[in-house]
């Protein structure tokens, strides 16, 4: 089963995954789609508050905070990991919980990358907004570090998230049940 998304002007067919018995969501991975990650990209810009920096969390949103920092000109971007890197110092971190990962995940900050956001205008980027759980770790780090969210941002609001009026995105992924019809 797939579901056919137009997302920035293109058409993608995403496969539907299950997550329990009777709750499938719609597979959105931007990896490999250099079309599908610049056109996102483009149409996300369009739309961004004025800013300094941009974070996003490891993985799938790396490709596109790369592409927005390109297609805008920044020298710079954070990234939020999942593990500590051995070249990591004075690391800070909070934890997640996301509908994609079936645990409690701890973000990592790097200590320099930390001290970019104290007293800057910091813009959260993402694939995919579900539960808002990767964005309350990456608001929590923002927030304790001194820095300003100007705001939140998603190629797709997924489930509950196309509700907030705080998210800025470009379409509404719906959630599916077991014979790939669209729920809620």
């Amino acid at each position: 089963m797939t579901y056919p998304i137009q997302v920035a002007g293109l058409t993608r067919h995403l496969p539907l995954c299950r997550l329990q018995d009777d709750l499938y969501i719609g597979a959105f991975v931007i990896f490999g789609d250099c079309e599908l990650t610049i056109a996102c990209a483009r149409e996300l810009l369009k739309k961004a508050p004025d800013y300094d920096y941009m974070i996003t969390s490891e993985s799938k949103g790396i490709p596109l905070v790369y592409e927005m920092a390109r297609q805008h000109g920044d020298t710079k971007w954070i990234l939020a990991r999942k593990s500590v890197k051995l070249y990591m110092r004075d690391v800070v971190s909070s934890a997640v919980q996301s509908i994609t990962t079936d645990h409690l995940q701890t973000l990592y900050l790097d200590g320099a990358d930390a001290e970019l956001i104290r007293g800057h205008r910091i813009l959260i980027v993402d694939d995919v907004i579900s539960t808002g759980g990767s964005l309350k770790a990456l608001e929590t780090l923002v927030s304790e570090l001194g820095g300003k969210i100007v705001g939140r941002m998603a190629i797709l609001a997924e489930g509950d998230a196309q509700k907030r009026e705080d998210i800025t995105y470009l379409e509404k992924l719906p959630l599916f049940n077991a014979q790939g019809q669209i729920i809620g």
